[in-house]
């Protein structure tokens, strides 16, 4: 047989194969009978781990809010006139004001041409000048250096020395990061490895922030729950850490430690002996240490104080802090600056091996650089109006009047849901969030069952239909059997809040008469 013929006959056999046995997507005929090729990308050939990935910050309740808030402006009636996202903490989007000074510091970075507008304060543009000095060609248009605007990374090096007491802090140690989500997902790829018995455990409180797990899930790690003590504020107990370590070695390979503090989204506030024991904990059983601080400046309870992960190592001296590897976030988003859509962000890292810190390096260059406009953000965050400064005093004043606002509203929250036969709910000692617990009756919980619901979805999607109210189950941040919560923010403007924990107070208790 000669070559062309043997092509021949190969040809001939590849056709008489299907098309799925070939690797090929399978032709389908149309309704007028032409054929259309299969998609490649099907919900059975996509990455397996992303179909693992749930967020229920923006799960299927808030996806319903939407479709009532279209419905609404529709014409089409409902038993309310406006749907509430209490689901989030979107700070801007309940209400809170910007901070003025960023926002006139931001408008000169973006038009230059302002600059010579004699009613923009004095300090306002020579922060601008200094921030657009810092980028290519005079712009915010510019991309960065991938570890993030040295100028930037500096002043966020200072920042820390000050909140920690003169802790010295290396700006190369700063990773300007796309809000604080960017860099713990990025930490977690460099942490995530192996295959089953091997593979990587990592250490999440529950209830815990979805971010985390939905993380876990995509790089197909092990989610090794330790509970927060409900029965003690949310507290954090070592034994629990303990047992929830051991249990884990028998089937992974655990290697950090996630830690919320102020916690999200139960609102606890650890103490200093608390992140001590906690310290010694990461150094006893060699874990990587991850300090999600977000919220550090959103505390309320007088008998509770911030005390950063890093500031609390260092007091411990060296046997810890020339030892444990820790890496802490902090963000633009919460705060009294609210500033979620800028997407700023920074992390520092501590005792990373310098090979490690070199592919973190790299890694962060593959996405070219954060956002500009967020970094200049993050600058201003942490170098604001100093004392005599043109803009000082009403910085100050708007600084403190937005914390002031939350610190009531926190305890308004807890107050009003306190006063509510079922619902039991812990101080809002920090952070933006309550999550109290509910009790559900038997009749409600069969009926969520029976329809394949979560018992707390089940009933935060009945509050939204009869209210308007999106609130987020439970569930959704994980919980103890048995058990079932809902997380609410605390950032509606007071008269709305005071509406929206009236409006829960009067549907949990028709939601009870009506199964009990």
């Amino acid at each position: 047989m000669n070559h062309g013929t043997a092509l021949l006959w190969k040809r001939r056999a590849l056709s008489s194969l299907s098309a799925t046995r070939r690797g090929l997507p399978k032709e389908k005929m149309s309704e007028n009978g032409v054929s259309s090729r299969a998609k490649v990308l099907t919900i059975d050939t996509m990455n397996p781990t992303v179909k693992k990935v749930e967020y229920a910050v923006r799960g299927p309740i808030v996806q319903r809010a939407l479709e009532l808030e279209r419905e609404l402006s529709q014409g089409m009636k409902k038993p309310f006139v406006e749907v509430i996202k209490a689901n989030i903490g979107d700070a801007h989007a309940m209400g809170q004001q910007p901070i003025t000074f960023f926002r006139q510091v931001l408008a000169l970075c973006s038009y230059p041409e302002l600059l010579n507008d004699t009613t923009f304060p004095e300090d306002a543009k020579s922060r601008a000048r200094r921030i657009l000095q810092s980028c290519g060609g005079y712009s915010m248009g510019s991309y960065s250096a991938s570890q993030g605007i040295e100028s930037v990374r500096q002043d966020v090096a200072r920042y820390i020395e000050r909140r920690d007491d003169g802790v010295p802090c290396d700006p190369d140690d700063i990773y300007l990061t796309t809000g604080a989500s960017d860099g713990i997902v990025t930490v977690l790829k460099l942490l995530v490895c192996g295959e089953g018995a091997a593979r990587t455990g990592v250490m999440i409180s529950i209830p815990q922030y979805p971010l985390y797990s939905a993380a876990l899930a995509e790089l197909s790690a092990v989610q090794i729950n330790y509970y927060l003590n409900e029965e003690t504020c949310w507290s954090m107990d070592i034994s629990e850490l303990q047992r929830a370590l051991d249990e884990a070695r028998r089937h992974c390979n655990p290697r950090a430690l996630c830690i919320i503090n102020p916690g999200n989204p139960t609102g606890q506030v650890q103490s200093r002996q608390c992140i001590e024991d906690v310290i010694r904990f990461a150094a006893k059983e060699r874990l990587f240490l991850m300090a999600d601080e977000v919220y550090q400046d959103n505390v309320y309870a007088d008998s509770c104080k911030f005390h950063s992960f890093k500031k609390v190592l260092f007091d411990m001296g060296p046997e810890y802090s020339n030892t444990v590897e820790l890496v802490s976030f902090h963000s633009t988003s919460k705060c009294y600056m609210g500033e979620c859509g800028f997407r700023g962000g920074y992390m520092e890292i501590i005792n990373m091996d310098d090979e490690v810190k070199a592919q973190l390096t790299k890694l962060v260059s593959v996405r070219l650089c954060p956002p500009v406009p967020g970094q200049a953000l993050m600058d201003l965050v942490v170098n604001p109006p100093q004392t005599g400064e043109p803009s000082y005093d009403k910085f100050i004043k708007e600084r403190t009047a937005t914390l002031s606002a939350l610190a009531e509203k926190a305890t308004l929250t807890e107050q009003v849901l306190n006063t509510v036969q079922g619902i039991s709910c812990n101080p809002v000692q920090g952070a933006m969030y309550s999550f109290p617990r509910i009790t559900i009756p038997e009749k409600a919980i069969k009926e969520a069952t029976d329809n394949g619901q979560q018992p707390d979805m089940f009933y935060c999607m009945k509050l939204l239909e009869e209210t308007g109210i999106c609130l987020v189950p439970g569930s959704g941040f994980g919980q103890k059997d048995g058990t079932y919560h809902f997380r609410m923010t605390i950032l509606p403007p007071k008269d709305k809040l005071t509406i929206l924990l009236n409006k829960v107070k009067e549907f949990h208790q028709k939601f009870t008469q009506q199964y009990s």
